[in-house]
């Protein structure tokens, strides 16, 4: 019984535990990014660009010319799909800099949130050992 308890008490530690919770919500914020460049930033890339579509770039390597990807596929062709590379490139940039961004921004609210109460300002040494000399007195 005691290397269940033992696996119990390991999963409900508190790194175990904020790791799960950050897998999680990677995953939901990954979605959220995926979504963010495919949707916005990719189609003003696009517009850059002129509408080119990098994943049908691509080289042969039996030296014919084919007039696309899907062509050079189906005469089973040997390409190299640097196009590919091109946009997973693009695509790293594009997404390093929106979480950058995202980061940025919530390191500032955080540091917003901190606020420096300061202590109230004690008697000085004079002035304790003033009350002490009067208490003595008395």
């Amino acid at each position: 019984m005691g290397f269940f308890s033992d696996f119990r008490a390991s999963l409900m530690r508190g790194d175990v535990l904020s790791l799960a919770t950050a897998v999680v919500i990677g995953g939901a914020f990954g979605k959220i990014v995926g979504s963010a460049v495919d949707d916005v930033i990719m189609p003003i890339v696009g517009l850059i660009t002129g509408g080119i579509d990098f994943t049908q770039k691509f080289i042969t390597l039996d030296g014919n010319s084919y007039p696309d990807l899907a062509a050079a596929k189906t005469a089973e062709a040997a390409v190299i799909t640097y196009g590919n590379l091109v946009q997973a490139i693009i695509n790293f940039v594009i997404i390093a800099f929106f979480i950058f961004v995202i980061l940025r921004a919530a390191e500032k609210a955080k540091k917003k949130e901190v606020v420096v109460v300061a202590a109230p300002a004690g008697p000085t040494q004079e002035e304790l050992l003033t009350q002490i000399r009067d208490l003595l007195k008395k």
